[in-house]
This record gives structure tokens, C-alpha cells and sequence, in this order.
């Protein structure tokens, strides 16, 4: 039902949703008129679900035995825009 694949993949793919979302109202809140309102908002969940994509990752690829370069690649993903959407789709989605 939920294995740990799954979970990691919805958090995968909710984490870079949150982090695209949190860059967006960060440059909201820099434009005339914009304030921090939604920054407030969604750092939070951002933040949680940040810790929970490296828990995962590092419970999923001690699982599946990943080289460590494949879990750098995993974790690295984490701090770069839409690089969690690509790790769900190469190491996630066949395994």
C-alpha cells in the first residue's frame, strides 16, 4: 500500500513544488508593493518536507544499496530548483 518508494516520491515531488513556490513568493516579496506574507507561509512546510526528503533519501538508498554517487546526486537535488522532479524520474519511478 504505502511503501517507502511511494512516500518518497510524493515527498520528492511536493518538495520541489514547495521550493519552486517559496522561490516564486520570495520574488514577490522583493517587487513595488509585494510583501512577505506568502514567504512566511510556505517556508515552513518547505522546511519539513526538506528534512523529510533527506531522511528518505538516505533510508531509500541505504535500502537499495545506492553508490555514493548516486546518493550524493540524490541529496544534492534537494538545494537545486527542479532537481528533485528529475531524481523522481531517474532513480524513482523504474526502481
Amino acid at each position: 500500500m504505502f511503501s517507502l518508494k511511494n512516500i518518497f516520491r510524493l515527498v520528492a515531488l511536493l518538495e520541489g513544488v514547495s521550493y519552486l513556490l517559496l522561490m516564486a513568493a520570495a520574488i514577490y516579496k522583493r517587487m513595488p508593493n509585494g510583501n512577505d506574507y506568502f514567504v512566511k507561509l510556505l517556508g515552513m512546510p518547505h522546511g519539513l518536507l526538506f528534512v523529510a526528503y533527506i531522511i528518505l533519501a538516505i533510508l531509500f538508498g541505504v535500502e537499495h544499496k545506492w553508490n555514493k554517487k548516486t546518493m550524493f546526486i540524490v541529496l544534492i537535488a534537494s538545494i537545486l530548483p527542479f532537481a528533485t522532479f528529475y531524481v523522481e524520474k531517474k532513480y524513482l519511478k523504474n526502481i
